[in-house]
């Protein structure tokens, strides 16, 4: 049964996390081109080209937002039948889970809305904005990328590499 919610939890990584990284890194260059004058960027048609490809983005951080749910529970299911849950490594990955999914919900999600939001109403972007985004993404990408590497090295277990 083990192997089964482990396969389960990565693959819900994968499925879930993996978009959202990818998307969410994609939203502030998007953004910064369907700014430009005539919105177009990356060989799209206009204005409307542009803020297309913006709420498709954040369309898909936000629902693989919410499907990524599914890793953490999964995770603590898996690391219940694994005799794990005490371990260091794995109480490291869960806060660093936690302060990611803080800031996807508190920073990385409102920011993108803020900023559709003024392409959206035709008010110009500033770049600090996008930049200020960016950064935020990355380190969310960063906490993910960490716990990634947690989930696989384990310091300190006892359970094998």
């Amino acid at each position: 049964m083990t192997k089964l919610f482990l396969s389960l939890h990565v693959l819900a990584a994968i499925v879930a996390i993996g978009p959202v990284t990818v998307a969410a890194s994609m939203f502030p260059p998007a953004v910064r081109r369907a700014a430009l004058p005539g919105g177009a960027g990356g060989g799209e048609t206009g204005v409307a080209g542009g803020l297309g490809t913006v709420r498709l983005l954040h369309r898909v951080c936000r629902v693989y937002a919410g499907l990524g749910i599914a890793v953490p529970l999964l995770g603590f299911v898996t690391a219940q039948a694994m005799g794990v849950l005490g371990d260091p490594w794995l109480i490291v990955s869960v806060v660093l889970t936690a302060v990611a999914a803080g800031l996807l919900v508190v920073l990385v999600l409102p920011g993108q809305e803020a900023l559709l939001e003024r392409l959206t109403g035709g008010q110009a972007v500033d770049r600090a904005g996008t930049v200020r985004l960016a950064m935020f993404t990355g380190l969310f990408n960063l906490l993910w990328a960490t716990v990634t590497v947690l989930m696989i090295v384990r310091p300190g277990s006892t359970t094998g590499a």
